[in-house]
């Protein structure tokens, strides 16, 4: 009997935490069953070399690859996707202006004014799993009997055309968001398309986790203080640009403290703006990225994420693998993250509040200690969602 083809297809192995739910997909994937190939936008990112080898990496599609690069060297290569784009980004910062919330619209109306431009893979699948919005290419470029899309995100905070983003959704058979919360968010904004809703939480490797965190032991954080920790893109769904002004009240309480922060993007300014506008180089220590993050989670205290929307964040799920009480604002979908108050805290998203939290969990080392027994005894892995993926690919 034959093998089904499964194409799976995703933007770029940067590092990001979508990446690392794709690596544990790929990890866990039942390939004595299915024949799996992988397309990336962009054959790139310091994750590639993790892609696991028993699935096929298809040759990169050059004018999917110009979605992401310079518009100068896309000009020479491809005008028509060039000039698309560079209308694209006029009209919707005239639309919308210049915000992470509208970062959604320019990126809706680049895929689908360019991907007109782009080749069809002329390979059909039986089935085809569109892991990274926007799901433009997936959508109407891949021949499959059927279709899946990812949501990873809360589309509540977005700022975009929904009627025309809800044009391609509809391309897809069904649409996995990686919480119930999730879910429910989607059909808010998406209410015609609640039917075809199915959560599919990512998967995740324990084991590698806890033997990448062995790898090293990170010289840049001290222990001789407290030692917080936070990691993702510097953008404004993360809040990293807040953490000054936490640290600075707990400072002014007399408590000592350092907060490290891994990660990269463009607010990478603004952070280091606020650490100076609040006075807090000596506390406040950004070390960049890493591919590797997993020995610093294992070195902090608590890990905090202090966001102000998410999907499901895949770095709260490493921190409480490795045993370690996480601190999470709460934003829409905090409740699918963790159980507050048994695998981590859940508190208001204001300066006051994650201060006062942050410094109250540092002193009561009972009630850390309690957080990361509940974190080690808990399966985070969720293999039991590929048996979800398998029944849509069988059905």
């Amino acid at each position: 009997m034959s093998k089904k083809k499964i194409l799976i297809v995703s933007g770029g192995m940067e590092i990001g935490g979508i990446e690392r739910s794709l690596l544990g997909l790929l990890g866990e994937f039942d390939y004595d069953s299915y024949d799996v190939d992988l397309l990336l936008h962009s054959v790139s990112g310091e994750f590639l070399p993790l892609v696991d080898g028993r699935c096929k990496l298809l040759p990169e599609i050059p004018q999917c690859a110009a979605m992401t690069k310079p518009l100068k060297t896309v000009l020479k290569q491809y005008p028509l996707i060039a000039l698309s784009r560079l209308y694209k980004r006029f009209t919707v910062q005239k639309k919308y202006g210049f915000s992470d919330a509208s970062g959604f619209a320019l990126l809706s109306e680049y895929w689908q004014s360019c991907v007109k431009y782009m080749p069809s893979l002329e390979k059909e699948y039986d089935a085809a799993i569109s892991f990274m919005w926007p799901h433009e290419y997936t959508a109407k470029k891949v021949k499959a009997k059927k279709k899946i899309a990812w949501i990873h995100t809360d589309y509540t905070v977005a700022r975009m055309d929904f009627e025309k983003d809800e044009k391609t959704w509809a391309l897809f058979d069904k649409i996995a968001g990686v919480s119930d919360d999730v879910c429910f968010a989607f059909k808010k904004v998406y209410p015609s398309l609640a039917d075809r809703l199915v959560t599919i939480e990512n998967v995740l490797s324990p084991d590698f986790v806890r033997a990448q965190a062995e790898l090293e032991k990170p010289g840049e954080i001290s222990r001789d203080l407290p030692a917080l920790l936070s990691v993702g893109r510097f953008c404004h769904q993360k809040a990293f640009e807040l953490i000054p002004q936490y640290s600075r009240i707990m400072l002014d309480k007399g408590f000592a403290h350092r907060w490290y922060i891994i990660g990269y993007g463009g607010e990478e300014e603004l952070i280091k703006g606020e650490i100076e506008k609040f006075n807090v180089s000596e506390n406040v220590i950004i070390l960049g990225k890493k591919a590797n993050p997993y020995p610093y989670m294992a070195a902090c205290d608590v890990y905090v994420q202090p966001s102000r929307y998410e999907g499901k964040a895949v770095t709260v799920r490493e921190a409480q693998i490795l045993g370690k009480p996480v601190l999470i604002t709460d934003f829409e979908t905090a409740k699918s993250q963790v159980e507050n108050g048994v695998d981590g805290i859940v508190c208001p998203m204001n300066a006051e509040d994650v201060a006062h939290t942050v410094m109250s969990l540092l002193e009561n080392k009972e009630s850390r200690n309690m957080l990361s027994r509940n974190c080690l005894e808990r399966n985070y892995a969720n293999k039991e969602s590929l048996k979800e993926i398998y029944k849509f690919i069988e059905s």
